[in-house]
């Protein structure tokens, strides 16, 4: 089982299965978080003053030191959270794929832009350029431990910020590893640093005056986050976690939905922010789709060895949430397809498949974070949607259907950051896309054009280019000038 002792100023890792020490890391206080950031600053005017190509190329340089050592990177993230190699392998690929796209499109994404003047500013230009914050900090989970806080780690680089990273007290040696491949390139330039800790260490982050905060986690934690950063008016993007759902319709091939929900659902232990945990069938197809899906999900066996389908939890607590949600959905009606209570077998928990749960269990309204599928029959695609929105959260969906048409236009009534259709995830992978959620899943973006503009600061400005003909601009203004912009006015606005 995974766990965390304290011991003064210091965090004891040990390993998710065995419960073998790992390694011993600082908690970072105040003065240490303080000093973090005061370096940082001074580093963010080194690299902000650099220009766009010269960032470029010492991000590129810093990309191919994360993917040379991606044998290296993947076994500390399988020591810290016991995931299957090929999936900490995949997060850094993936984590790589987005840091290259915000390093290569920064300066496309992020230079000067002319605007409109408009009619009544026709002698002034226009132009909106964006530029840094200045110190961002990061504070990252344990489920992805790369892929997650390296998306807003590489676009607030890419933006011109420095970067101040705080890892999830349970994988803090794949924070260290970041920070020294950085270290090692740039010895004299802490753009990116890491501080080690629990929560008192991030709520310091939150307190040193940094100029925005990225934080992934619950959304409990988040609002915790929220309330530090509120004392001083600091700008966070949040990202709270979500309860996504799969929806399948009559006319869906069943086989690639039923693959799509085992492994949305079940990958690395069901521990996804953005994974599958509720599936809504429409009726026709329900009872086929249960069946395949239920072939599919036990033949899955989670384990330690490096080629498991998926390992272990990673926290400690984790194993008595789905035990807890388990149970709920049973005594409240539903049908245990695949498993049941008894599947939770710390630090592993095998596959559990329940049906026909009532929409008020917990299994349903709460994100369990395990690897437990809720599969529900639906009359339509409509009740899919109704049901698929009513939840607190609104991170990411899937939809399978033959028809391309429709996928499309239930994905635009869905209350969520990012949809796929015809697989899950299909989102992550795709650098220029947007990924962020609404309501308890969050706000903000980090990823693609709109994660470089949410780490720049937008900045207008104008120039006259001529004396107005008509000024109105000024203390006091002629009788005869008002007058002809009012029948401007009247003329532009005031006709049906």
């Amino acid at each position: 089982m995974t766990s965390l002792v304290e011991h003064p100023r210091r965090l004891r890792v040990v390993d998710p299965v065995t419960g073998e020490h790992r390694a011993d890391y600082d908690i970072a206080d105040d003065d240490a978080v303080r000093a973090a950031v005061a370096r940082a600053r001074e580093a963010a005017g080194w690299w902000s003053g650099l220009d766009a190509r010269q960032r470029r190329r010492h991000l590129l340089a810093y990309k191919a030191a994360v993917a040379g050592g991606i044998e290296e990177l993947a076994g500390v993230i399988r020591s810290e959270t016991g995931k299957s190699l090929a999936g900490a392998q995949l997060e850094v690929m993936l984590a790589v794929e987005h840091l290259d796209w915000a390093a290569r499109h920064a300066a496309r994404v992020l230079k000067r832009r002319s605007v409109s003047s408009g009619l009544l500013a026709f002698n002034q230009a226009a132009s909106v350029e964006y530029v840094p914050y200045g110190v961002v900090g990061v504070i990252g989970p344990w489920n992805y431990p790369v892929y997650t806080p390296l998306g807003a780690v590489s676009h607030a680089l890419a933006a011109g910020n420095a970067v101040v990273f705080k890892p999830s007290e349970f994988t803090p040696g794949v924070g260290v590893w970041l920070a020294e491949r950085w270290r090692e390139l740039f010895p004299d330039h802490p753009v990116l640093q890491v501080v080690t800790g629990d929560g008192t260490t991030g709520a310091a982050l939150c307190r040193a005056a940094v100029e925005k905060v990225a934080f992934t986690g619950s959304a409990a934690t988040a609002r915790v986050v929220m309330a530090a950063c509120a004392e001083s008016l600091t700008p966070v993007v949040i990202e709270g976690g979500g309860k996504d759902a799969l929806i399948v319709t009559a006319d869906a091939d069943l086989d690639a939905a039923a693959r799509a929900a085992v492994f949305g659902g079940l990958g690395n232990a069901g521990q996804t922010c953005a994974g599958v945990e509720r599936v809504y069938v429409e009726q026709p197809v329900y009872e086929p789709f249960l069946a395949r899906l239920t072939e599919l999900a036990r033949e899955v066996r989670p384990g330690a060895e490096p080629d498991a389908p998926y390992g272990p939890m990673t926290t400690p607590t984790q194993p008595d949430v789905v035990r807890r949600h388990v149970t709920d959905a049973l005594e409240r009606g539903g049908r245990a397809v695949v498993g049941d209570a008894t599947s939770v077998r710390p630090p592993f928990v095998e596959p559990v498949v329940l049906a026909e749960v009532p929409e008020d269990s917990t299994a349903v309204t709460e994100e369990t974070f395990g690897p437990v599928l809720v599969v529900n029959p639906v009359a339509d695609a409509d009740e899919a949607v109704r049901r698929t929105n009513a939840t607190t959260y609104g991170l990411s969906g899937s939809i399978f259907t033959r028809d391309r048409r429709r996928g499309l236009a239930l994905a635009g009534r869905l209350r969520a950051g990012a949809v796929s259709v015809n697989s899950v995830l299909g989102y992550a992978g795709v650098p220029s896309l947007p990924f962020g959620g609404v309501g308890d899943s969050g706000f903000g973006r980090v990823h693609g054009a709109d994660g470089l503009r949410e780490f720049s600061r937008a900045r207008s400005v104008t120039w006259q280019r001529f004396r107005p003909a008509i000024d109105v601009m000024t203390l006091q203004p002629s009788a005869s000038a008002m007058r002809r912009s009012l029948a401007m006015f009247a003329r532009r606005h005031g006709r049906r």
